[in-house]
Parts: structure tokens; sequence; C-alpha cells
């Protein structure tokens, strides 16, 4: 194997582990494949801001980020809230079921939610910068010239991921035509962002 082919495969390998975890983003990006709902902007929104994430890592900006340590405890605090709220609104369609299959309305405005809720879990939540910007960075810089051949294997195990999460997870659609899975699928999504936005709020 071509040290450049190392490179990407080791950036593949590194990127897939740090983003399978189930988080705010895949629990989201789960939900909407589920619902059929902007699926393709969903997708593309997760995968190039990690990709733009990346490319900031592996050139050196999370070295500019630790000299002003206050900006991830902002985005720690305003992600944390985020999250709360969005784990609210979760918890109360568990409680009324009915929302879940009814969410849908309107196509456009809904789409256009979508889009905003993916950009403000993506872009709020302080663990994606430590997991890209930090983490993949500071690995890349060990492979010299090949850091970008690297980034670029993570950049691709991202698109990948999404890729697969978001129009695999369709397949559950006649499973979730029920109301009582997609009860389950809220609880998930709930405990999932309610947790994660009190451990933002806690560790900010």
């Amino acid at each position: 194997m071509s040290p450049a082919l190392a490179a990407a495969a080791a950036g593949f390998g590194t990127g897939l582990s740090l983003i399978v975890a189930i988080g705010a983003q895949n629990a989201f990006v789960l939900r909407q494949a589920v619902r059929r709902d902007a699926v393709l902007a969903v997708v593309g929104i997760c995968a190039l801001s990690d990709a733009v994430l990346i490319a900031l890592g592996v050139g050196g900006v999370g070295a500019l980020v630790v000299a002003w340590p206050g900006a991830l405890t902002v985005v720690g605090w305003v992600g944390g809230a985020f999250l709360l709220g969005y784990g609210a609104l979760a918890a109360r369609r568990v409680l009324r079921p009915g929302e879940g299959l009814r969410a849908a309305g309107d196509a456009a405005g809904s789409r256009r939610r979508a889009v905003l809720t993916c950009l403000a879990l993506t872009w709020l939540n302080p663990h994606v910068y430590l997991d890209t910007v930090f983490l993949l960075g500071s690995i890349a810089a060990d492979r010299g010239p090949l850091r970008w051949t690297f980034g670029l294997g993570a950049a691709l195990a991202s698109l990948c991921w999404f890729a697969v999460l978001g129009f695999g997870a369709r397949l559950l659609g006649r499973f979730l035509a029920r109301p009582s899975a997609w009860r389950v699928l809220d609880g998930l999504v709930a405990a999932t962002m309610i947790t994660l936005g009190v451990l933002l709020l806690l560790g900010a």
C-alpha cells in the first residue's frame, strides 16, 4: 500500500470511529431519514460541515482557537440550551405520539426548520470542534506532507456515514408506520439531546 493510500485509509478509519457514536447530530439525521424529510439537505449539511471543520483542523486553526478558550465555553452554553430545548420538544412528542406522524406539515416550512436545526446541532456543539478541528487536526499533523490526504480520508468517512444513515434508515419505514415506534424513536432522541445538553452546560 502506498503512503498516500495508507494515510487516506487511516483518516477514513479515524474519522469513522469518531462519528458513528450516537449523538445529537446522528439522532437528528436518523429522525429526518425515517420521516423522509429534507434528507438530502441534512446529509449534505452534515458532510460538508465536517469537511470544512476537518480542513480547518488540518490547516492548523485549532491552535488559534486555543488562544481564545472562551470561544468553546460560549458555544457550550448556547449549544447546551439548544439541545435541552430540542430534547423537550422530542419528549413532548413522546407524550403526544400523533405529532411524530403529522410533523411533516408544510413541505417548505418543514425543510427550512430541518436545515436550521441541522446547522445549529452541527455548529453549536463543542464536541464537533474537539473531534474534527482539534483531535483529527492533531493526528493529521503527525502525517507531515500527507496530512491533507489523511484529512480527505476523514471527510470521506463522514460523507459515507451520513449517506448510509440518511438514505439507509428509510428501510425502517414499515416498522415506524406504527405510532408506538415513533414514541420509542422520539424517546431516544429526547434522552440523547437532554443528556448531551446537560453535559454541555455542566462542562461549559
